[in-house]
């Protein structure tokens, strides 16, 4: 009888752990998953993990996203690097200036976030969850100072040309970005003063309608006040002082559901925003003197895609070569920052940083004109080309074995090949196969294995170049479309 008692006992004390462990795993399954997905699938934030890469969109404009001088920079953009990095993942940007595509990209489940500048409001709330805010703002009027407002007697004698009062706004016409705040606030705007405004819906961004007040084509526009004053820099004639709204958050925002990645965001944002860094990025951005300078210097992408003086030479030999040439120039200020005196430790000279045996293989040395320093480049990443089209086929694929092979040589890539076909890798595709063993040829049990002929390579190096050359060219495509 004791007997049967210790086995009904054991029996039922082991039923009680499986059915605790059950629930235990329903409850971690159910509280780790975004609310619009079944508990047997993957959250949001384990997709980003999965991938190694945090999906942004991003409006394109003077301070969210840009590229300067060959530089990607933005506040926007820098920000969500910051967030890719805590997440340990890679980070990818699509620009769009359109919110309604933003949110119907979320919603489909193709990008992570919207770091934008998005004012939080109750219409808004019943499509998107937002992520704590990071600023507030109000919306601004802007208008166009009266001509020969510089040599005006006094300041009254300026302000009696502008609109200071939104009731002097009844019977105007209003020119905003379709599909905002704006439209919304300015429709609330009318019922308050029991009048009408005419709204004018534009495709245009709203940088596009400000630079037209400023050029006299449009009387009147609104814009968050951050970019408002950021645009007086470059605009000095336009009047950004007139408030249309009481301060609003401004957030970014995760798809409604998406549980996992808001609270990590939150969770790193809340560190990030009272850290140094982020008051160096505000200042960056909204108080830098520079910003007009930097805007009408030639090299920023709003006003013109020149990634150098060269691009007319990086054209003109990318079209020769069959490369695109934003990759190239990608390439090229990877190399060398478009510096044509550049040097490094290792005796590589000029904007391709060639090293002298290779200079000397194609007949220049560094008295060489830019145009014959990047001729030579492009002669040797030809060589390169001929050596692996027989073993590479896709000319896409090849490419990332041509400018690793820049980097770091051709023996070193092809004992990585070599590599990766004895370990059942593609020989063939670079990243995840050819890449994973260039990197390992750091380490002893690779880099002395049978089928590698050259010994130590510092792999990291030339995995890096490739992702960050890559990295850029994207960047760069985003700017040209």
């Amino acid at each position: 009888m004791l007997l049967k008692e210790r086995s009904f006992i054991f029996s039922y004390l082991l039923l009680l752990v499986v059915f605790t462990s059950s629930c235990d795993l329903n409850k971690v399954s159910i509280e780790g998953a975004d609310n619009d997905q079944n508990v047997d699938t993957l959250t949001r934030l384990q997709k980003i993990k999965q991938r190694d890469t945090l999906q942004v969109i991003t409006d394109y404009n003077s301070t969210n996203y840009f590229i300067y001088r060959g530089t990607p920079m933005g506040y926007q953009y820098e920000r969500a690097k910051e967030l890719a990095e805590h997440l340990g993942v890679d980070l990818q940007i699509t620009p769009e200036n359109s919110i309604d595509t933003a949110i119907q990209m979320l919603d489909k489940g193709k990008r992570d976030l919207i770091a934008m500048d998005l004012t939080v409001n109750f219409a808004r709330r019943q499509r998107l969850d937002f992520v704590n805010p990071h600023y507030q703002t109000r919306q601004m009027l802007i208008q166009r100072k009266p001509r020969g407002w510089r040599n005006m007697a006094t300041y009254d004698d300026v302000e009696k040309h502008l609109i200071r009062s939104p009731l002097k706004l009844i019977g105007k016409k209003v020119h905003v970005q379709k599909n905002t705040a704006y439209v919304s606030r300015l429709r609330n705007l009318m019922e308050e003063i029991g009048d009408t405004i005419h709204i004018i819906r534009r495709d245009e961004k709203s940088e596009q309608l400000i630079r037209k007040v400023a050029e006299g084509t449009i009387k009147y526009t609104v814009a968050d006040e951050h970019i408002a004053k950021v645009n007086q820099k470059y605009y000095p004639e336009i009047d950004v002082k007139t408030a249309l709204s009481f301060p609003q958050n401004v957030a970014w925002a995760v798809k409604k559901g998406n549980d996992s990645l808001k609270k990590v965001i939150n969770r790193w944002q809340d560190s990030f925003n009272g850290s140094y860094y982020a008051n160096v990025l505000h200042n960056k951005y909204f108080k830098n003197p520079r910003s007009k300078q930097m805007y009408h210097s030639g090299y920023h992408s709003l006003y013109d895609l020149q990634l150098s003086r060269y691009d007319d030479i990086i054209k003109q030999e990318a079209k020769e070569l069959g490369w695109d040439w934003t990759l190239l120039a990608s390439m090229i200020y990877q190399e060398s920052n478009f510096s044509e005196n550049a040097r490094s430790w290792m005796g590589a000279y000029g904007i391709m940083q060639l090293m002298p045996e290779t200079m000397k293989r194609y007949g220049i040395d560094s008295s060489a004109s830019i145009k014959e320093q990047i001729n030579a480049g492009i002669e040797f990443i030809k060589w390169l080309d001929e050596q692996y089209k027989d073993k590479v086929k896709d000319p896409q694929e090849r490419k990332k074995f041509i400018l690793a092979a820049y980097n770091v040589g051709l023996a070193h890539v092809n004992d990585a090949m070599r590599l990766a076909e004895k370990y059942g890798k593609d020989p063939t595709k670079w990243d995840g196969n050819v890449a994973y063993y260039l990197r390992r040829k750091s380490r002893p049990e690779f880099y002395r294995d049978s089928v590698v002929h050259y010994g130590y390579a510092r792999g990291e190096e030339p995995y890096k170049y490739v992702n960050q050359i890559y990295d850029r060219y994207q960047h760069y495509r985003n700017a040209v479309e």
